[in-house]
């Protein structure tokens, strides 16, 4: 099992845009695990579509969460690091 976090915030004109992607595996053992998940941000591929994301408030963002669970197709889509997020499990 994995858990797949979307991190959403404002952004300067107030709109609520993706911040952030990520997905980590569940541990097993029991006791208390610590991950540090890496996320992850998809980007417009030109400059053109960048502008107008920008402009519009409409930043490019995943429709389904599978994607970000799986990594088929992931290869082909560009995307950019932003940042880490720390997560915790208590497993009995």
């Amino acid at each position: 099992p994995q858990i797949v976090v979307s991190v959403y915030g404002p952004d300067f004109f107030g709109n609520d845009v993706v911040r952030g992607y990520g997905a980590v595996h569940v541990p097993f053992t029991p006791g208390r695990h610590t991950r540090t998940i890496a996320m992850f941000v998809p980007e417009s591929t030109s400059r053109l579509q960048r502008f107008t994301s920008w402009f519009t408030g409409r930043r490019p963002e995943f429709t389904d969460p599978r994607v970000i669970a799986q990594g088929e197709g992931r290869e082909v889509t560009r995307v950019r690091s932003q940042g880490f997020v720390t997560i915790s499990f208590n497993v009995v």
